[in-house]
């Protein structure tokens, strides 16, 4: 293939310095959710015990960090995501000491720790929330969101919970409403308040100073909210089966310009503990439009998170044409100090495999680790786990039980990690807390450990690939022209150059380039013709 081959204006530079980058520019994210990765008390839910038993697994992969679901003490209204205690460790979880023993054993396989830090709302159970609500002359009162009802007596504006129904909820005792962007046992943080924010910060303190390598930062787009709390306008494009809170955009409720001020605390916060030569990562959680998450990264001279995570191979097409669209867009709309970062599978989205087929998540596999950018693939995804249905009886996700029938379930990607096929897919001694996969039996790690066709070795041998070639990992990327179905790519690092193609179709397409090919998603040799379901890395 001939360098002008290349697709017009897709070129697009790896960094603007040859300086060796950080650890999290070139590492691959592994998310653990802990409740469903090994469980090592016979209670039927994972631990930080379970996960240390298992970590030869995660290094065995050749990923660089773990992100961990969220471990604090918590009432469990959304499975961690309510906490109550922002310095400890859940008590079905563990405790501070096998925290520390997991981290230690993490760092021994020269593997980072990511903590889930979740910013915007505590528990309704979390001291500071009892001592707001129980007055409102108490000094924390204004740690949350307090406002007076309506005229009518009703909540003070026409937000609505990301769960559904109202986002503000009447305390009789003190005859005003508090904000819950989600549960109403989530209550929101107020982070317009100085001690509350430095509260806040100091809790990143704290763990950064127990040797934690980061974190992932929940909802960050949501943690300040518009002065006067206007209502939000109605959503022209909303239609019965979208969710309740999509009947408005989000207007004034997120993405508010003090967010990015507080963004760069606590970037600048991460980066204070840099130099002893372990640089910190923050990647916020961040669900906008190309030009508004790319406001995220903030400027060379004041930057917030280092990856705005970036959903949209999730949230698009599974075809060519739109992937072609997704890369080349949301490529333009990085600022030049931005590092792009990738994902196709996590705790809140339906598992790649059963959205495209395990054919086309195998395509899906060596598309997100071949991109230009940090790629975080999720628990059970190197193993293609697919559909699995949860019966009525045994659903657990919040969301999923207040709006029902609409498809946003989020329990069918939490299903416990099938390890062998014993009891419990050695899971668990006992019935766990959600249903196992229902090809739990042929499907898991051990059925597919030394399978030179599985999942789990083709993703080892993507993530040796990506270690071995500096080109996957650091190079530049150029869009190919390619034949319809095919999307083609080219990573180059100086002089060596790797090109991918990958057949999103069940029919064979031509390879638009000649060489030698280093990996392919099938067994054996296409012929110079890309097979369907195929793709190839090669040189």
């Amino acid at each position: 293939m001939r360098r002008d081959h290349l697709a017009a204006a897709t070129v697009v530079p790896a960094m603007t310095e040859r300086n060796e980058p950080p650890w999290w520019q070139r590492g691959t994210v592994y998310q653990i959710y802990p409740r469903s990765f090994q469980d090592s008390d016979a209670d039927g839910i994972g631990d930080l015990a379970g996960i240390e038993r298992r970590l030869d697994h995660v290094a065995s992969l050749g990923v660089d960090a773990i992100w961990l679901s969220p471990i604090f003490p918590s009432p469990m209204a959304d499975f961690g995501y309510d906490v109550a205690d922002y310095r400890g460790i859940e008590p079905m979880f563990g405790d501070l000491a096998a925290f520390d023993r997991l981290l230690a054993a993490i760092h021994a396989r020269g593997l980072r720790l990511l903590l889930d830090f979740v910013p915007n709302h505590s528990s309704d159970q979390h001291p500071w929330f009892r001592a707001s609500r129980s007055s409102r002359s108490d000094p924390k009162r204004d740690w949350y969101i307090w406002h007076d009802p309506a005229p009518d007596g009703g909540p003070p504006n026409n937000w609505i919970s990301d769960f559904g129904g109202s986002a503000w909820e009447y305390d009789a005792a003190t005859g005003q409403y508090y904000l819950h962007a989600f549960l109403k046992q989530q209550p929101d943080l107020n982070w317009r308040h100085p001690a509350l924010k430095a509260a806040m910060l100091d809790v990143m303190r704290f763990w950064f100073d127990r040797g934690v390598d980061g974190f992932r930062i929940d909802v960050l787009w949501h943690i300040v909210k518009a002065a006067g709390f206007p209502d939000n306008p109605p959503n022209p494009y909303w239609r019965p089966g979208i969710t309740e809170r999509d009947r408005l955009i989000q207007q004034h409720s997120t993405d508010q310009p003090e967010a990015h001020a507080i963004a760069a605390e606590m970037r600048a916060l991460a980066d204070s503990y840099g130099a002893d030569g372990r640089a910190r990562v923050l990647i916020g959680e961040i669900f906008l439009p190309n030009d508004r998450h790319a406001r995220w990264y903030g400027t060379p001279e004041r930057p917030q998170v280092h990856l705005p995570f970036n959903f949209q191979l999730i949230e698009n097409a599974w075809d060519a044409a739109a992937l072609r669209r997704v890369i080349s867009d949301y490529e333009a709309s990085l600022p030049p100090h931005g590092w792009p970062n990738w994902v196709i599978g996590s705790h809140d989205a339906p598992r790649i495999a059963a959205r495209i087929g395990e054919a086309q998540a195998r395509v899906a596999a060596m598309l997100l680790l071949t991109l230009r950018g940090t790629p975080t693939l999720y628990q059970g995804d190197e193993l293609a786990i697919g559909r699995v249905d949860i019966p009525p009886d045994r659903v657990r996700d919040p969301q999923d039980l207040r709006q029902p029938g609409i498809g946003i379930g989020r329990d069918r990607s939490r299903t416990p990690m099938p390890w062998d096929d014993s009891s419990h897919a050695g899971f668990s001694t006992v019935e766990p807390w959600l249903p196992l996969n229902p090809d739990w039996r042929t499907r898991n790690v051990a059925a597919q450990q030394d399978d030179p066709r599985s999942m789990l070795t083709l993703y080892r041998r993507l993530l040796a690939l990506r270690r071995a070639h500096p080109a996957l990992a650091i190079g530049d990327f150029a869009l190919v022209d390619a034949a319809p179905d095919v999307l083609a790519y080219e990573r180059r690092d100086g002089d060596a150059a790797l090109r991918v193609a990958l057949n999103l179709s069940a029919e064979p397409r031509p390879l638009p380039f000649d060489g030698e090919v280093l990996l392919s998603t099938r067994d054996g040799a296409g012929g110079g013709v890309l097979r369907a379901d195929e793709g190839v890395v090669m040189r």
